[in-house]
């Protein structure tokens, strides 16, 4: 089991981030993410077919029925993100679209990218 993203309060003046043991102080800015070869945000991506997603108080639970991998979605934008990320040309144009402030967008990428290496988003074919 692992968090993938914690959102704090939007009023807050910088978000803290905290995936997998790692933590941003406030007020510290996030770094680009490393370039992952498996996700490329620029193309079409959508939730896994065997992957199901259950709303929570902090976000969402994911569970991978082929692999049995479990996720927590500690964001409430995060899972919309992931819901919504086969209604959209890319998932950059998915963040955009669930209005992700530029500044929280490597965050986003990362865990996105997070999700792609464990099999819970895959890549889909482009929308005719």
């Amino acid at each position: 089991m692992r968090g993938v993203l914690i959102d704090t309060p939007v009023a807050a003046p910088a978000e803290q981030v905290r995936e997998a043991g790692a933590a941003l102080l406030p007020g510290s800015v996030a770094a680009a993410p490393a370039p992952i070869a498996d996700f490329d945000p620029s193309l079409p991506w959508r939730r896994a077919r065997s992957v199901a997603l259950r709303p929570e108080p902090f976000g969402a639970l994911v569970y991978h029925f082929g692999n049995r991998k479990l996720s927590f979605l500690k964001s409430k934008t995060l899972v919309r993100v992931v819901e919504t990320l086969a209604d959209h040309p890319t998932a950059s144009a998915t963040l955009a679209a669930c209005e992700v402030p530029e500044a929280q967008r490597p965050a986003y990428l990362k865990a996105l990218a997070d999700l792609a290496r464990s099999q819970m988003i895959e890549r889909r074919e482009p929308s005719a």
